[in-house]
């Protein structure tokens, strides 16, 4: 089952003076003890701007996920939908992937954060990774000049379940677009009373639960540190 954020700021765009003069840097150190390979990712966080200004658990669970399976990774076209602050595409871009990173077309300060998010990881938006906005569940001209897409990701996008469908409709559209594709995301479970079943049978798509957890065995990487209390899943969902 999935269900909404709970403790979390009502307003996406408002912000904190204080805070916008000084972000929190948080460091992300990702690593295999068999081939002694690491990558740091750092992502500048503004905590109380609101909730995709912030790293929320979820988005870790996934950035390990695609960091076990990096080589797969490169020259892939990737979307990551409501980035946030983007970890996991970050991640794959770093991995010679190409990334799209998107968040919503409204939400200016949003997509802004997320281009310094890449800046401060040596990844020119434009050049070396792409940011734009992207509405869920509103076929927008910005959603057709998409490029062919390998895999569409997405760290705890299921918050609310008013967008439920919108995120869905946004899925299926893409998926039909490119029917190899698979969509990969991680949520948090808050409510067993917030599922969306009945809604992927609606838009004709499956949906499968991905094993985590092997994630991190060769890391020496504690999945339950990094959830804390929570209980996170990884689905994929597919036609």
């Amino acid at each position: 089952m999935i269900s909404g954020r709970s403790n979390m700021p009502s307003n996406d765009e408002g912000t904190s003076s204080n805070d916008e003069k000084d972000p929190q840097l948080k460091k992300f150190l990702f690593k295999c003890d068999q081939t002694n390979q690491q990558l740091e990712i750092l992502i500048p966080e503004l905590l109380q701007s609101g909730y995709s200004f912030y790293t929320w658990p979820c988005a870790p669970i996934l950035a390990w996920f695609l960091w076990e399976r990096r080589h797969s990774l490169e020259d892939k076209s990737i979307l990551e939908m409501g980035a946030g602050t983007g970890l996991p595409g970050i991640l794959a871009a770093k991995c010679r992937a190409r990334v799209i990173l998107s968040d919503h077309c409204i939400l200016p300060k949003s997509l802004t954060h997320l281009r310094n998010c890449c800046l401060a990881n040596n990844l020119v938006p434009g050049s070396d990774i792409k940011v734009i906005g992207l509405s869920w569940g509103l076929l927008l001209s910005s959603l057709y000049k998409l490029p062919p897409i390998d895999l569409i990701i997405s760290a705890d996008c299921f918050y609310d379940p008013r967008v439920f469908e919108d995120i869905l409709v946004t899925v299926s559209f893409l998926l039909e677009k490119n029917p190899s594709a698979k969509f990969i995301f991680t949520y948090q479970e808050r409510s067993s009373d917030w599922c969306f079943e009945v809604l992927l049978k609606k838009w004709d798509l499956k949906a499968a639960r991905i094993n985590i957890d092997d994630i991190g065995e060769y890391s020496g990487v504690n999945l339950i540190e990094i959830m804390g209390k929570h209980t996170i899943h990884l689905i994929e969902i597919y036609r």
